[in-house]
Parts: C-alpha cells; sequence; structure tokens
C-alpha cells in the first residue's frame, strides 16, 4: 500500500504513515505546519586578505622580532581561511632562526671579550675562570 500524502510505500496494516505522519487511507489533508527550527547562527566570514603575512615573511629576513610578530598574526588570520599559510609560517621559521643567530652572535662576542680580557691579563687566576664556567 502507498500513502496518500507522501506517495512512499507503507505496510497494509500501518495506520500512520512512518515517513509524513499522515493518516494512510485517507485523502490527503491540509498541509500542516512543520515545525520550525532556528537557523544555525551565521560564522563571521574569513577575512579575504592576509597581506599581514606577506608583511610578516619580508621582515623575517630584515627584523627578526617585526618579522616573527607579523608571521604570528598572519598565521592566526590563515588558521581562520584568510590566504598565504604557508607564508606566514615560513616568516616565523626565519624570523626564530634570526632571533637564534642573533643571540649566539652576543654570547660569542662576550664569551671573545672575557677571553681576551683574560690573555691580556686584566683577569687573572681564578677570576678569569669562574668567568669564563658560566659562560
Amino acid at each position: 500500500m502507498f500513502c496518500n500524502h507522501c506517495g512512499k510505500q507503507v505496510d497494509n496494516d500501518t495506520v500512520f504513515c512512518p515517513f509524513c505522519g499522515g493518516r494512510v487511507g485517507d485523502a490527503p489533508a491540509q498541509k500542516t505546519a512543520q515545525p520550525q527550527y532556528a537557523a544555525p547562527p551565521q560564522q563571521a566570514a574569513p577575512p579575504q586578505d592576509n597581506t599581514i603575512a606577506i608583511v610578516g615573511f619580508i621582515f623575517s629576513f630584515f627584523g627578526g622580532l617585526i618579522g616573527l610578530i607579523c608571521s604570528i598574526i598572519g598565521y592566526s588570520n590563515a588558521k581562520k581561511g584568510a590566504p598565504h599559510k604557508s607564508l606566514a609560517l615560513a616568516g616565523i621559521i626565519i624570523s626564530c632562526l634570526w632571533i637564534v643567530g642573533i643571540v649566539i652572535y652576543v654570547i660569542a662576542i662576550v664569551a671573545l671579550t672575557i677571553g681576551s680580557i683574560g690573555a691580556a691579563g686584566g683577569i687573572t687566576g681564578d677570576y678569569y675562570y669562574a668567568i669564563a664556567s658560566l659562560l
């Protein structure tokens, strides 16, 4: 047997259609209002432009800290759907390498300065070895 309301096949002993809920065997009745559900909340549209990622990538070669900050902001925007995620990630990596290089450079200068002072006789004996052991 078929339902008069939705036209789907149902068992012969069925009183109400399991698909539409209409009474089987009756003429199609006036359509009942379906329950209305609230629409899901609209999400904010992702940013279409991610210039900060490009700026961060460029500055990562010249100014490590500025490039790092801009690249992190650009990467955060890219996680929300903006383009240039790979440029932002490259900017973060290059900036970190740049900053690590500067730190190693400063440590080397300090170590060489202490070494040259010690070699010149400015710091002698136990003082020289105490300062050198800190590095």
